[in-house]
């Protein structure tokens, strides 16, 4: 099963923010199976990132994909050599740029800027509907 980790700054303050995120991480052990590493605030991100794993940086000046482009970006990397990939949701100010070029891409959600726990939320649905779509589920339609 494909192994998605998921290192973030900083915790959930809300409780309806750790509800839909308890939800999406629910769906997703149907397709892969989720890991999410809390980093405290100042905490050091770059030893927190998994080795072995295609690591992709959230920020605002990365790629912009569609969600079918995403599922296939996903579901492709296992062909490609890779078990595990990480997304890497930075602090309230952004990720620093030596985390970013330690990563393999940098996809952005869009040219607005979101709060960074609003942005976990974001990414546990496109995981989730990701999933739905490389199974030929009925989600995304």
């Amino acid at each position: 099963m494909l192994e998605i980790d998921i290192v973030c700054v900083g915790n959930l303050k809300e409780d309806y923010l750790r509800a839909a995120c308890a939800e999406y991480e629910k769906r997703i052990s149907a397709y892969a199976a989720l890991k999410i590493n809390e980093l405290k605030d100042g905490a050091p991100i770059l030893p927190a990132l998994p080795k072995r794993a295609y690591k992709i940086a959230l920020c605002i000046e990365g790629r912009q994909l569609s969600s079918e482009e995403l599922s296939e970006l996903i579901y492709d990397l296992p062909c490609r050599g890779y078990s595990k990939i990480c997304f890497v949701i930075g602090p309230f100010d952004g990720l620093p740029e030596e985390v970013k070029r330690a990563c393999d891409m940098r996809l952005s959600f869009s040219k607005m800027t979101f709060p960074h726990q609003l942005m976990r939320v974001i990414l546990l649905e496109q995981i989730y509907r990701a999933g739905n779509i490389a199974s030929g589920g009925k989600y995304h339609h």
